[in-house]
């Protein structure tokens, strides 16, 4: 389903819920519950904390439906209310800051020339190398800023556009593109200190 279509049917879908079918709700429950939990797991490795925050996100949204005026995409919306769910309860916690935990596999992300490199993983030599590839790409996103790293897991292992992006994180465009242009360079570094070993 394209992203067009995909807004027409969350509108069509809201303007239900708007009208009191408290059942079209679940179905947007429902089509994004697994995006939005992928989500929170950036934010929340605790498995029940994770699923009371999902839960939470849902029931705020649902409750800010009647405010949402459809300027976004109601998925982009529904994942700014997921975030700003995730930071709040880790302030919640009294914990330091939110930390993306990115889960690196093969088919994931745009980084070009690590997929080539995680694909051969036959000798133990190439295994060992996809170990510490993963491990510095893990380090250098634990070590962005955190405007950077939302926008670099919100591109790379979300998949979505950058005028997504921009919604999520109510920021214009260009911002994003910096964030994302600096949050690649700072990961290319780290490959290339690992090549430089």
């Amino acid at each position: 389903m394209s992203g067009t279509n995909r807004a027409q049917a969350d509108e069509k879908l809201v303007d239900r819920v708007l009208r009191g079918d408290k059942s079209a709700f679940d179905l947007l429950v429902l089509k994004y519950q697994h995006k939005i939990l992928a989500l929170v797991s950036r934010y929340i490795r605790d498995q029940d904390e994770m699923m009371d925050v999902v839960q939470e996100a849902f029931i705020k949204a649902y409750r800010a439906l009647p405010s949402f005026r459809g300027e976004s995409a109601f998925y982009t919306w529904l994942y700014r209310i997921a975030i700003n769910t995730s930071k709040n309860h880790l302030v919640s916690r009294a914990r330091r800051p939110p930390t993306v935990d990115v889960r690196l596999d093969a088919d994931e992300g745009e980084f070009q020339g690590v997929s080539v490199v995680l694909e051969d993983n036959e000798s133990p030599e190439s295994q060992l190398m996809t170990a510490e590839l993963k491990a510095v790409i893990y380090q250098a996103i634990e070590n962005l800023p955190e405007d950077l790293k939302i926008a670099i897991t919100l591109r790379e292992f979300e998949g979505l556009s950058y005028d997504e992006i921009a919604n999520v994180m109510e920021c214009p465009v260009g911002t994003v593109r910096s964030r994302i242009f600096r949050a690649r360079e700072a990961i290319e570094k780290g490959i290339e200190s690992l090549e430089g070993l």
